[in-house]
């Protein structure tokens, strides 16, 4: 039986695949769980338009991520901290600061789209940190860590 699964089924498949499963296991299992529907030939029409749809509207997002990559390409961030006669930061510099700075010039970025190469940065200095604007488009942002 064909079966086109609405979810990633453990070692089965992953969402949007279509397969060709024992008729019990669809009927008894993978049907009435909702993991899956029947492959008929109204199913996969209406399965290929969301396909297409779906790809559609992912070329929009990945566009304009590019496009605000191109944006904040000259971008540089300084931080300021409190630190000690050695240079030492009074606790860390984290990527709530980055995303706090990046949305004083202008660009709202989640902090969970953040990471920043060095776990801690404890010390004053230049850095470098990674936003994922998108699954495909990730851009590098240097920032500096200045004393108050």
């Amino acid at each position: 039986m064909e079966i086109i699964l609405k979810q990633d089924v453990p070692n089965l498949g992953h969402k949007d695949d279509i397969l060709t499963v024992k008729n019990g296991y669809a009927r008894n299992y993978l049907i009435p769980k909702g993991f899956a529907i029947n492959a008929t030939k109204t199913n996969l029409k209406v399965h290929e338009e969301n396909l297409r749809q779906r790809a559609h509207k992912e070329e929009q997002l990945k566009d304009s991520a590019l496009e605000l990559a191109e944006k904040m390409k000259g971008i540089k961030i300084i931080i300021g901290a409190k630190t000690s006669t050695k240079g030492k930061i009074f606790g860390s510099v984290n990527t709530i600061q980055l995303a706090e700075e990046l949305g004083k010039n202008g660009f709202e970025i989640d902090r969970k789209d953040i990471s920043i190469k060095d776990d801690l940065i404890k010390e004053v200095g230049s850095y470098s940190a990674t936003v994922r604007l998108h699954r495909e488009v990730r851009i590098e942002i240097p920032f500096e860590i200045v004393s108050e």
